[in-house]
Order: C-alpha cells, then structure tokens, then sequence
C-alpha cells in the first residue's frame, strides 16, 4: 500500500504538493507582491500629503472653540476674546435643539461672554432700573455688542438691530455655550426657583419653553457632573487600578505557562462536566415525568392548551418533561459518540495546547510583541483622527444674511460682512445683520472634503489591518521556527521574534498589505451598509430593509471568512516564503484536507481561551470587588474614598480582560501556527532519517509515528 506521502496531490485535491526537502522557514527568501509593496508605500505617501493638505487648510480652533456671529473664536489666544471663553445667545427660545446650537447656528446674535449670566433680567427692566442704579446696566451690558454704549436708546431700536438681548436667564456654561440652568424640584422643572420669566417683549412665559428650546441639555449637564465624579475617582484610584491590571499580567503568563500542565486536565473536567450536567438533566426530566404521569390535569397534551404567555403552565404537563427528557437523550448521545469517534482528534488538539504553551516558554519575547501592535496602532488612530479634524475644520467663515423678519427676500443668503452695511438688504429687510454660518468654501478642495474623508478612513482601515497582519505573520515566523527545531530548544534560532518581524517587512509588505486591503475594501463596505441601515431606520420600504439586513449579513460572514484565511495564508507566507494569492491556497487546500482537525482544534482552542479570560478577568474582578467595597479587613484603610466604587471596579476588570486577551492572542496565533506545521509536517515527512517527523513525541505516539532511532534524540 502506497504511504500518504506517495499518493498524487490530485487525489487530496491540492493544486501543487509541497517541498519533502523542507526543513523550516526559509530564509533564502525573495521580495513577494512587489506591485502592491509599490501601491502601498504610495499609498502611505498620498495619505501623509493628505494629512499635510489638511493641516494647511484646517484649523481645529473650529471645533474646539466655539465662535461667535462675526466669525471671531471665543477664549483665543491673541484676540479680543481671550478672556471671553464662552458663547451666549441672545435669544435662544430661537434655538430648536441642541444639535443646531453645538453643530450648526442658531438664527440668533451670538457674543462671546467671559461668565454667563446668573439671574432673570430683561432690557427693559434694565431701562427702567437705570434711571436709579447705573450697576443694573454695568451687569446688563456685558451681554450687549462691545460696542454698545446708549442704554437710553429706544427698546424697540435695540431689538431690532440686536445691540443687546431682550433678556437674559440663570445659565452655566456647558460645551463652553451658556444653557439654562434647570433644576427639577419636586418633579417641577425650574430655574432659579422659577417656572415663570418675562420675555422682555411684553408676554410671561413658562420655563418648558426653555426646555423646548434646549432640549436634553438637562441630562448632558448631569452627565458632566457624573464625568467630574468619575474623573476624582480615577484620579484617586489609579495606583490600585494599576496594581489590579498588573496583577492580571502575572496571572495570565502564569496560565499559559501551566497550560502544558493543565490543558488535558481542564478539557477532559469540562467535557465529563458537560456529560455530567446533562445525565443529571435526564435523570431530573425523568423524576417529574414519573411524577406527574399519574395525575389527571398533567395527561394533558401541549396541543390541548395551546399557546399560554405563562411559560410555568407547560412545566405542568408530563409530556414537556417527555419531550425534555428525549431531547437532553439525543444529545447525551451525540456528544458520546463524537467523543468516541473524534478521541484521537481531541488528544491531538491537546498535545498542540500543551506544545503551544511550552515554545511560549522558550520564546517569552512574544509574549510583549503586542505592546508594538498596540503602539503602531495608537499611531494609526491618531493620525487618522487628527486628519479627519482638520478635514472637518478646512474651509473659510461663510456669513449668511439673519432677519428677524420672517418674510424677508434676503433671508438666509450668502453675504459679505465688510460690504454688507453699503447694500439695500438692511433698507428692504431693517434689522437684518451679516452673520457667521458655518465653514465652507466653493474650491476643488472644499468641494471634495466627503470623498477625502473616505479616503481617510479607507487608509486607515488598511493601515490598522497591515498592522495586525505583520504581528500575526511575525509572531508566526517565531514559532514556526520553533516547530521546525528537530532538538528543542538547542536548534531553535537565536533572536527568532525579531528575525521573524525582519523578514516580514523586508521580504512580505507586499504580501501584508494585499490581504489586508481585501480586508479594508470589505470593511468599508460594511461601514456603508451601516449608515445606510441608520438612515432607512424610519423608511416604510421592508423589502429594502430586508435586502440591507441580508447584505449586511453576508458581508459579516464575508469579513469573518477573509480573517480566517488572512490569517492561515500569514503563516504559511512566515513559513514559505510565497505570496499572498499561493500562501492563501496552500493554506486553504491544507485546511480543507484536515477539516475535521481543524474544526475540533479550532473549537477546543477557542473554548479554552474563553474559559481563561474569563477565569482571569472574574477573579481579578472579584478580587477588586472586595478590596473597593471595603471588605477586606487587612487592607481596609487603605481604600480609597470613591463617589462611585463601580468605576475603578469595570475599569479593572475590562483591563483585564483586554490584556487576557492579548496575551491569549500570542498563545492562539502560536496554536495555530503549530497546527499548520503540524499538518506539513505530515504530509512532507516520513519518519526515515532523511525524512524526519519535526513533531512532539506526544504527537508521534498519538498517531503511531516513529523516527528513525538515529533521529530519535528528542
């Protein structure tokens, strides 16, 4: 009979079969997918001409300062303004929502003012109150025009040309814009203890106008001081954060150090566990349908009462715990008898946790490759947010023509400020003034700021994904160098970790840079059936929501699919040396041929990580739990004071499940790693001493493979 090794390629349905002189990682290797190593690094140039066109055109002062109707930055350094940080409205019953105040204009004068206002008043009080006190006007006037001096000037000639606001209401500042500041007393909403103020135009009104008009500025203002508390609490909390995140460290090297200990242990607890749970589910089943089998009331069929909305009524009936008691049978079964059929299978998955877990203990440096990872992305997000800010602030001031006149021809037209006081518009429409809009513009370059900030975005998505391809293809070079190590750990190569990453970015960029396009085309599809999906919420069409939900769907699958084969084609590039387009069909045909290992490997894997990030992230979790509630008697004085303990508490445990899951990242791109040599292991060697098996003895012995004892030093 003809050894597997001798069998044509054909017959496994592999296009190409591979070197049995291999012997691990090449390192006689060539440049692969120059072309797109070409485009790339073009690429990544036009982006940083992108990021320097938009920091020439853009001023982030647009976003982070608010600005008033003549275009002016309140609180900038250098102008009139600089001691006036914040926005005040002259009328913001004017105002519709908090969206047209933050990010559009609201069709009121707009001041920079150095404080808001802090009680009711109105123009004409102020007129009145004048005649006897000047201080009514020294406050009042600070939310006029600057150049405003003539409090005895008509009230009607003041609202008409906005010297000054018809009235001013208790305000504190909130996104450096002056709100109303709203308090519920007693389920009553009210400011400054009132539910009543004057308009300044003659009519009482009610504070839920206010409301109306600033509407959720509320919660956003008692979201801000709940962001306060949680800023103390961090500040006061950090070291111990720090020593929970730190403990987590150690813990989660430890478990992948042991899991060469406890690997079997642990899946065969979990799998007898699983067993267990579910005899116990047959045995319980059983118990009550034995019970209620004799009563009348319970002989009832589940199609005699139909459907019922208390779900307690079915648990009454002997033939739910029947139907329950054949269905935990059914699958007792299946799982039996998939543990008897794939027994080899799950001692091989194992051994590869096992072996994993020992080449991370010899190559520890892989270990902290994540923290480059986690840097080149930091990197990455930043420059693309950055750009995308000064994108968002490209442009220059456009003013547009404001008229209290509801009917004005002139209304909302684009107008020039220097040049608007010589037209007729102030004549047709009095009253009417030149204010600032918004930023804009009408070049090539303003007209195209959408499609750069796609551009921006695709880029970034490419970037992001290059650098996760180059940590997987680099920690896969490391422990492909391992495998491929015949006596373990002498002839494992010196400095494999950086070896690896060397020959990933001199030979592979290419390589890299095309599957993680494929990946970012995808993703950017994906982000576009997102905002369509958000913009048809309201549509009433339900068959173009159900194509989106379908296309959504598939390009999920899709995304999930090209990560899966992106990463197997890395470690096969790592090992081999070929391209993106062979690596990725080598990869696939190899799979293919091992599926069954594959799918009980890749499960077992993931079950395992699973259960360790939970198993580190809780107990930490728990850990903190005690130590910020106070219940650790030995440490109890050095808890700090908290407003909330829950912020410290989630802080902990979400860091320690991302650095869990960092860690586990390594040990999961090992497994894999591992699992592919193992496979061409194999397919290329026989056992002969000019053909060695490279695997464990464990393998060896799992699946009854000898070397030579010329070979069998290991």
């Amino acid at each position: 009979m003809a050894r597997k090794t001798d069998i044509p390629s054909s017959y496994y349905g592999e296009p190409r079969k591979f070197d049995p002189t291999f012997r691990g990682p090449i390192h006689n290797r060539s440049c692969t997918d120059v072309v797109c190593c070409v485009i790339f690094v073009i690429v990544i140039l036009g982006y940083i001409a992108l990021g320097t066109v938009a920091w020439i055109h853009g001023d982030p002062r647009k976003v982070v300062y608010p600005t008033d109707s003549h275009g002016q930055f309140c609180g900038q350094q250098g102008t009139p303004n600089v001691n006036k940080a914040i926005l005040f409205y002259f009328n913001i019953l004017q105002c519709a929502n908090p969206a047209v105040l933050i990010n559009l204009q609201c069709p009121t004068t707009q001041l920079c003012v150095s404080k808001c206002p802090d009680r009711f008043a109105t123009y004409l009080d102020m007129q009145y109150n004048y005649r006897y006190n000047k201080s009514y006007w020294d406050y009042y006037r600070q939310f006029c025009k600057p150049d405003f001096d003539n409090p005895s000037k008509p009230v009607a000639q003041v609202l008409r040309d906005e010297d000054c606001p018809s009235m001013i209401v208790p305000s504190r500042p909130f996104l450096q814009r002056c709100f109303p500041d709203f308090i519920t007393r007693n389920g009553t909403l009210t400011v400054a203890n009132k539910t009543n103020f004057k308009d300044g135009l003659g009519k009482t009104r009610s504070v839920v106008d206010l409301r109306d008009a600033a509407n959720g500025i509320t919660s956003l203002l008692d979201a801000k001081e709940v962001g306060m508390k949680i800023f103390e609490d961090y500040a006061s909390s950090w070291y111990w954060i720090l020593i929970g995140l730190v403990i987590t460290m150690v813990v989660s090297l430890a478990f992948i150090l042991l899991l060469r200990f406890t690997a079997g242990v642990l899946l065969w607890l979990i799998i007898f566990g699983v067993i267990a749970a579910v005899g116990y589910g047959i045995w319980h089943c059983y118990w009550e349908f034995s019970t209620l089998r004799g009563k009348p009331d319970a002989d009832v069929t589940v199609s005699d009462i139909g459907f019922q909305t208390d779900f307690r009524v079915y648990l009454q009936l002997s033939q739910t715990w029947l139907v329950f008691m054949i269905s935990l049978s059914v699958i007792e079964v299946v799982i039996v008898i998939i543990l008897i059929f794939l027994r080899r299978r799950v001692r091989i998955a194992i051994a590869l946790l096992k072996e994993g877990s020992k080449a991370i203990g010899y190559i520890m440096s892989t270990l902290f490759y994540p923290i480059i990872t986690f840097v080149l992305l930091a990197i990455c997000i930043a420059y693309w947010a950055v750009t995308a800010v000064f994108l968002a602030s490209s442009g220059d001031a456009v003013y547009k023509v404001m008229s209290t006149q509801s009917n004005c021809m002139y209304s909302n037209l684009t107008c020039d400020p220097e040049t608007f006081g010589q037209t007729n518009v102030t004549k047709v429409c009095p009253g009417s003034q030149c204010t600032f809009a918004f930023y804009g513009g009408e070049s090539l370059y303003h007209r195209y700021i959408f499609v750069l900030q796609l551009c921006n975005l695709l880029v970034f998505l490419w970037l992001v994904n290059f650098t996760i391809a180059l940590g997987q293809c680099t920690l896969a070079g490391a422990f492909a160098s391992y495998y491929w190590a015949l006596k373990k750990p002498n002839d494992i190569p010196t400095c494999p970790l950086f070896s690896s990453f060397s020959r990933a970015i001199r030979y592979h960029t290419g390589s890299l840079a095309f599957g993680s396009l494929i990946l970012a085309v995808v993703q950017m599809f994906r982000i576009v059936l997102e905002y369509l999906d958000h913009k048809l919420k309201g549509a009433h069409n339900a068959f173009a929501r159900f194509l989106l939900c379908c296309l959504k769907c598939c390009f999920w699958c899709l995304e999930h699919f090209i990560k899966f084969m992106n990463r197997n084609a890395y470690i096969m590039i790592a090992i081999y040396g070929k391209n993106f387009c062979t690596s990725a069909k080598d990869a696939f045909f190899l799979l293919m041929r091992n599926v069954v290992r594959v799918a009980v490997l890749d499960k077992v894997t993931d079950f395992l990580l699973f259960l360790g990030k939970l198993l580190i992230s809780g107990s930490v979790g728990v850990l903190a739990f005690f130590f910020f509630t106070r219940k650790i008697p030995v440490i109890q004085e050095e808890v700090p004071s908290l407003n909330y303990y829950w912020v410290p508490l989630l802080t902990v445990i979400f860091g320690s499940y991302m650095i869990a899951h960092g860690f586990f990242n390594v040990y999961a791109m090992c497994v894999d790693t591992l699992f592919l040599c193992f496979l061409v292991d194999l397919e290329v060697n026989n056992g002969t001493a000019a053909r060695p098996f490279y695997m464990s003895s464990t393998l060896r012995n799992i699946l009854n493979k000898k070397n030579s004892r010329r070979k069998e030093k290991r």
